[in-house]
């Protein structure tokens, strides 16, 4: 059985009449460009084949009622003025009501049935996936207009004021606007997107290690400020600003861990934005090579892998038909991303799976994801 049929069949049981409406949100992974959306420069995600499901219908009353497939519990909280309670689930559907109240819109109750299959915790954004399929069921049940960009931004305000997380604009970007067959050039500064198609011959495949991120708040907000006063010493508004020539200029003043940390994210940018050229030129091999150098950039000057990313990196590059592989997401556990030619994908994943577990005792899940649309009405 899908998962939408789940949610509707479990819809049809707890209210007892079948949805007026399913909404469907994906997870996404970023194929390169990592640590730079909070710089003001580029990433290219895709949203995948992974998503939250909604099934829901609206209510009379001021309420909004929804049961959680995942967790198994039932949360229930009124329209109005909204208080934070904890860090469950729930606070994500509560928070989505208190931005969209924030901006200024009038919001209808409605209840419904969630349920999803983005793992959680892996760097695939199920918190996005989350904030985006909520704000569809709000703006179908309320008649708000849907904008891909606006309704990122009310997701990210969900995650850094709400929730407290201080995130960038990416996840709930390629969530909102995701093209199926296609990945998307955003520039974090404008928030415009370039859907890039995905070239014949190869296909995307994600690597979860099986750890997951640990206390990394305080390393993440560490290298956010160690950007910040890189591009306090360049004398711009982000490292966006500078170009590879300046700061090799003038990389010898700079605090040296600093350096390091400016270092990634400028050859990080020129990198996202050559690997969108390779995909437009159906070059693979060079795409390929891009993801490889970002990925040793993430370990040597970021120092945000781990073990186990670094493990099933270097295991899936020893494979016949990998072109690339990278790190995914914040760092420090999760998932990797491979693209891999399309003929040698099933061998491809058998194998990994294999020499990883054997290698680290971890079992990894290890799939081949399609380019998705983004959040929609089904």
């Amino acid at each position: 059985m899908t998962l939408r049929e789940q949610v509707e069949q479990d819809f049809h049981r707890r209210f007892g009449a079948a949805p007026t409406a399913v909404v469907r949100a994906p997870g996404r992974v970023n194929l390169i460009g990592e640590h730079t959306d909070y710089n003001d420069g580029f990433v290219l995600p895709i949203a995948i084949d992974r998503e939250v499901w909604i099934a829901l219908r609206p209510r009379e009353d001021r309420r909004v009622v929804v049961h959680s497939l995942d967790y198994g519990e039932s949360l229930s909280f009124e329209i109005g003025p909204l208080s934070r309670a904890g860090k469950e689930w729930g606070e994500y559907l509560k928070g989505v009501a208190w931005a969209l109240q924030e901006a200024g819109h009038t919001l209808k109750g409605w209840e419904g049935v969630m349920g999803g299959d983005v793992p959680r915790g892996a760097g695939l954004s199920s918190s996005a996936a989350v904030e985006l399929a909520t704000l569809r069921a709000f703006a179908t049940v309320s008649g708000l207009p849907w904008q891909p960009s606006t309704m990122a931004l009310l997701g990210q305000r969900v995650e850094n004021q709400w929730m407290g997380l201080n995130t960038g604009i990416m996840d709930q970007m390629i969530v909102a606007g995701g093209r199926k067959g296609h990945a998307l050039l955003i520039d974090c500064r404008d928030l415009s997107l370039q859907p890039v198609r995905l070239p014949q011959g190869a296909v995307v495949v994600v690597l979860d290690t099986g750890t997951r991120r640990g206390l990394v708040d305080s390393a993440y907000n560490e290298r956010r400020s160690q950007c910040e006063a890189a591009a306090r010493f360049f004398g711009v508004k982000a490292l966006r600003d500078v170009d590879r020539d300046t700061f090799m200029e003038r990389e010898d003043a700079l605090d040296p861990l600093v350096r390091q940390r400016a270092q990634h994210v400028i050859t990080e940018n020129d990198r996202t934005v050559q690997a969108a050229e390779a995909m437009r030129d159906g070059n693979l091999s060079r795409l390929g090579q891009l993801m490889d150098a970002s990925h040793d950039s993430l370990r040597d000057d970021f120092e945000v892998t781990n073990e186990a990313l670094d493990t099933i990196v270097m295991l899936a590059r020893e494979e016949p038909g990998c072109l690339g592989a990278r790190m995914t997401g914040a760092g420090f556990g999760g998932c990797a991303v491979a693209l891999v030619e399309t003929e040698h994908a099933d061998a491809f994943v058998q194998s990994v799976h294999a020499k990883y577990a054997q290698a680290t005792g971890n079992t990894p899940q290890c799939y081949v994801c399609q380019a998705a649309d983004g959040a929609n009405v089904v």
